[in-house]
């Protein structure tokens, strides 16, 4: 048996109650870039809604800044919507409550294959973030050693996606062990209360989880992690091209002046994601890679082909062809093309 097919049945179930995205694929074949606008004629429209999350730092200097707000002024109202990870991140877009939201690459695939209506219009991150953590006192020292434990994930993010491969690599079918479904925070809570083995964990919660509570990162592979990608519904670049576009302006104003403010860029990640300022300089400047090229193409499709077949596998997707379908449609680079930083207010 191949180590995806291993991992079939019971990510199937996991995947599928947890996540449960249905619909139909929207625009195909359709323009979602016309042309912005004239600005004399104001905005497209009056709202505009938008994530924050404290996996992409971008989004947290973004709004800390207020650029948005300051750009737009009194004529689109802005609303922020927290996402506490790409699963919620993805049912807000579907919904239609976020016009633009954050996710793993992973997270993006599996919901466009799927059905949702969506576009990744930026790539925000390079992250690490995802590795397996036990407490401190496990006596897990490998991923070798998780046979017949029980590990918390988060189904449908990439720290669940993280450790279908880590089993794979591992020879362990999702058979042999127990995946207790939990949010991030809940899987750090149920680790260091010791009601689970491990944890499948992201940043900033795992490095807080290790520094303060002593928790120990047995499996680390930076392979396994997918990029950030920032989407849209179809239906907002359609309707609305010129918020779009200057939402990409701003995540391009946000990479550089974190690369020009590196001090500032972590305190703002430390006060919004509630940890220590020695851990959001780790997360930021160790696991976290921002200095990336915005536009998705060849190096995500890379990951995405990878974790693709793992989806149809375990039952998350029906047919391989979904997978390749999706791979086709999500990428909407117009946007990062004709990005101007200076287009946005200070």
């Amino acid at each position: 048996m191949s180590p995806r097919s291993r991992i079939a049945s019971v990510a199937a179930g996991v995947l599928v109650l947890a996540l449960g995205v249905s619909g139909c694929v929207e625009g195909e074949g359709s323009s979602l870039s016309p042309d912005a606008p004239d600005a004399t004629a104001g905005w497209s429209s009056d709202q505009l809604t938008v994530d924050f999350a404290t996996y992409n730092p971008l989004s947290l200097i973004i709004k800390e800044e207020g650029w948005l707000e300051e750009t737009l002024g009194d004529d689109v109202e802005v609303t922020w919507i927290q996402s506490s990870g790409s699963a919620a991140a993805n049912d807000a877009l579907r919904s239609g409550s976020l016009d633009v939201g954050s996710t793993a690459g992973s997270a993006a695939l599996l919901a466009r294959a799927n059905g949702s209506p969506i576009k990744t219009i930026d790539v925000y991150s390079q992250p690490n973030w995802s590795a397996i953590v036990v407490a401190a006192d496990s006596d897990i020292q490998s991923a070798d050693d998780l046979r017949g434990k029980n590990i918390a994930a988060n189904a449908g993010t990439d720290p669940y996606f993280f450790l279908l491969q880590t089993l794979a690599e591992a020879g362990i079918g999702l058979d042999e062990v127990t995946i207790t479904q939990l949010q991030h925070a809940d899987g750090k809570t149920a680790l260091e209360a010791g009601t689970v083995d491990a944890w499948a964990g992201l940043d900033p919660l795992m490095s807080a989880s290790v520094v303060n509570a002593g928790s120990r990162i047995v499996y680390d592979n930076p392979d396994f992690n997918s990029y950030g990608f920032l989407n849209a519904t179809e239906s907002f670049l359609q309707t609305s091209p010129d918020l779009a576009q200057l939402v990409v302006d701003a995540y391009e104003k946000a990479r550089q002046w974190a690369a020009d403010s590196p001090d500032d860029a972590a305190a703002i990640f430390a006060d919004v994601a509630g940890i220590d300022l020695p851990i959001a300089n780790s997360v930021l400047l160790e696991r976290t890679n921002l200095a990336i090229d915005p536009a998705p193409g060849q190096k995500q499709l890379d990951v995405l082909n990878v974790i693709g077949p793992i989806f149809v596998d375990s039952g998350a997707v029906a047919e391989q062809s979904q997978i390749d379908d999706a791979l086709a449609s999500l990428f909407e680079t117009t946007y990062v093309d004709a990005a101007d930083p200076s287009r946005v207010s200070e």
